[in-house]
């Protein structure tokens, strides 16, 4: 019998490649876990404290190092919290950590296991995530310049009028943009309309479902089978998916009726069906979520703005110097102004920096076993990249605690870019509206403190990490607001801010 040399080579390089593999695989075995700090109860294993439980993190990651693991329930969950750490493992290998563990509370029930945010690496979320991204790409999201200028102008005359509401302006402003991109609305909005108010309900609902050993069900998912459990989480579900599917007609209402309605994430999924292979409830929940999660989280980060500015008097005054010099106070900044800002852009990259907006970020899940430095990830592994504890990390920020804007620029006093902060997550689960969202808080940005200058009330204790819930609370810290010139010529340059947009 003859054999072809070309064939018995291939071959011989598959099995040496396959025992490679094998080889490596078992040697990833052998090495150990993260390191885990001691358990805070014998039977859940490690317990958060309910409040701020991610300083407790940080405290462990100082104490055992940069990669820990804990157990919550029956899960192992690996902790990142250190910068380098996360870039290796978070980002590099993002498509190893692409996937989402289980959420039977949150996911299931509540959502249906239609969320975005809770579905699992594979061609349903790479249709998602495409869907996303086409329409929300950084030219995308240019489209949408005169509605962020046009609220931003709103929000600095609700300030005016009523300055002790600073963040139920940052959220009215937040829900009027976020309707415009995800459904194309232009009427006015209110932080108080019944449709928003009902958006705001439903992300309190998925928080407090997302919360570890809030439903036994995820411990023991068989509890899912049966009909009597869960019937609270049943009933908000078929609340959510009529609000997120009528949200949506509203938008093929317009088509079928040939109505002008210009840009939006909708209609974008609406005109296109057939490309993206997403039903209609899909479509509706995945317009929904992004209009869910956008409108609290951006509100969140511009009452973070203010109030980063009334707790740092000196980086405040650099930012105004700064608007003072390149802008006057003849006319308004706005976007064009951006790259001949420096020192605003590093104060809002600082800013994200000195309180994230999410402390504990996300979970992801490993697809497949991972090695760093020694240490063994196996597949199936819940692994969160920590966004709290590797803001505090003294090797990429030195002096963490302190709020130093300075950090970001280089020595020719433009943006550094070889340092970042994950604000947004990592690898292929990064929020996919960051670009929208990242032009909204710097428009806010450069339009309120070109406006006001922010301090505080020194006769009340000040929570400077209330808004690091990604969420605006009911209570928030107390900001006070100084004009930065004579309020006439202030409100007539600013009711004249978005003519001939």
């Amino acid at each position: 019998m003859d054999f072809d040399p070309k064939l018995v080579g291939g071959l011989v390089c598959l099995l040496l490649v396959v025992a490679a593999i094998q080889k490596r695989h078992r040697f990833g075995r052998h090495l150990p876990l993260p390191p885990s700090p001691p358990k805070t109860q014998w039977l859940w294993g490690h317990i958060l404290p309910p409040q701020r439980g991610f300083l407790k993190v940080e405290e462990w990651i100082n104490t055992y190092g940069s990669v820990i693991s804990i157990r919550q329930g029956r899960r192992r969950v690996v902790i990142v919290g250190r910068y380098q750490a996360a870039v290796d493992i978070m980002e590099k290998q993002g498509g190893s950590t692409v996937d989402r563990p289980r959420m039977v509370a949150a996911g299931d029930i509540l959502s249906g296991g239609l969320r975005f945010i809770f579905t699992p690496g594979g061609e349903r979320f790479r249709r998602m995530r495409r869907a996303i991204h086409t329409h929300l790409q950084p030219k995308a999201a240019e489209h949408y310049e005169s509605v962020q200028m046009d609220n931003a102008k709103n929000t600095i005359l609700d300030l005016l009028d009523d300055p002790d509401q600073y963040s139920l302006h940052a959220t009215r402003y937040s829900s009027a943009v976020i309707q415009k991109v995800a459904y194309g609305k232009t009427s006015p909005t209110s932080a108080t309309d019944p449709e928003i108010q009902q958006v705001r309900l439903s992300l309190h609902r998925l928080r407090h479902a997302m919360r570890p050993g809030q439903y036994l069900v995820d411990t023991f998912p068989f509890l899912k089978g049966i009909p009597w459990y869960g019937l609270e989480l049943k009933q908000w579900h078929e609340e959510e998916r009529k609000l997120f599917t009528g949200q949506l007609n509203k938008v093929q209402e317009q088509l079928d009726n040939n109505e002008d309605v210009g840009p939006s994430f909708g209609k974008h999924l609406l005109e296109n069906k057939m490309e993206y292979a997403l039903t209609e409830t899909e479509m509706a929940y995945l317009t929904g979520g992004f209009f869910a999660a956008g409108s609290d989280t951006t509100a969140a980060a511009i009452s973070l703005m203010i109030l980063s500015a009334a707790v740092h008097p000196e980086a405040q005054a650099k930012v105004q110097a700064e608007l003072d010099s390149v802008i006057g106070q003849q006319r308004a900044p706005t976007f064009s102004d951006e790259e001949m800002l420096p020192q605003l852009q590093a104060f809002i990259l600082e800013s994200f920096r000195w309180r994230p907006i999410v402390g504990g970020g996300l979970p992801h899940r490993t697809n497949k076993d991972m090695i760093w430095e020694n240490l063994f990830i196996p597949s199936g592994t819940t692994i969160v990249g920590h966004h709290w504890a590797i803001s505090r990390d003294p090797v990429v920020y030195p002096n963490p605690n302190s709020f130093e804007p300075q950090r970001w620029l280089n020595s020719q006093g433009k943006i550094r870019d070889d340092i970042k902060f994950f604000t947004y997550g990592f690898g292929r689960r990064a929020c996919p509206g960051q670009h929208v969202a990242n032009r909204s808080v710097y428009i806010n940005a450069a339009l309120i403190l070109w406006s006001f200058r922010m301090s505080l009330n020194s006769s009340e204790p000040i929570d400077d990490m209330a808004f690091m819930g990604g969420m605006v609370p009911s209570v928030t810290p107390k900001v006070l607001f100084e004009k930065r010139m004579d309020e006439k010529e202030l409100r007539d340059i600013i009711e004249r801010y978005s003519e001939g947009l």
